[in-house]
């Protein structure tokens, strides 16, 4: 999502800060999976750079946005976000949840990018217009 949203962003003359963590820790300074860094790289994403992180309390007044990839993260979010800034929290597709490729194809791949383009392209446009 992050390296996606960036690109379109920066396309849009928006200057806005992005960044990626996860709910848990296991992955912590890696890199993100091979596959997934193949298939965005086709498309003009560069992931390669990027290091898994998990969210911390900081994170929760940094940034004016959290979006989840799906319920089970959001819900962890919820319970570590404080209340006054649930606001800031939501899954990045608005009503469901982003799959997860990594047991599946790599046909998954790409249509979490598929989608990820797709609401990224929603969230920018509302973004320009002040939405």
């Amino acid at each position: 999502m992050e390296a996606v949203l960036r690109a379109q962003a920066k396309r849009a003359g928006l200057d806005m800060h992005f960044d990626s963590a996860g709910t848990e820790n296991y992955h912590h300074g890696e890199p993100p999976d091979p596959r997934s860094i193949e298939h965005a790289r086709r498309r003009g994403y560069e992931l390669a750079t990027l290091r898994a992180r998990q969210v911390c309390a900081q994170d929760f007044s940094d940034f004016d946005l959290i979006l989840a990839a799906d319920e089970a993260n959001l819900a962890t979010l919820r319970a570590w976000c404080p209340a006054a800034r649930h606001d800031r929290l939501e899954l990045f597709l608005g009503n469901r949840a982003l799959p997860d490729p990594y047991y599946g194809e790599s046909d998954g791949f790409e249509k979490v990018l598929n989608l990820t383009e797709k609401r990224a392209e929603s969230l920018i446009l509302a973004w320009r217009s002040g939405n």
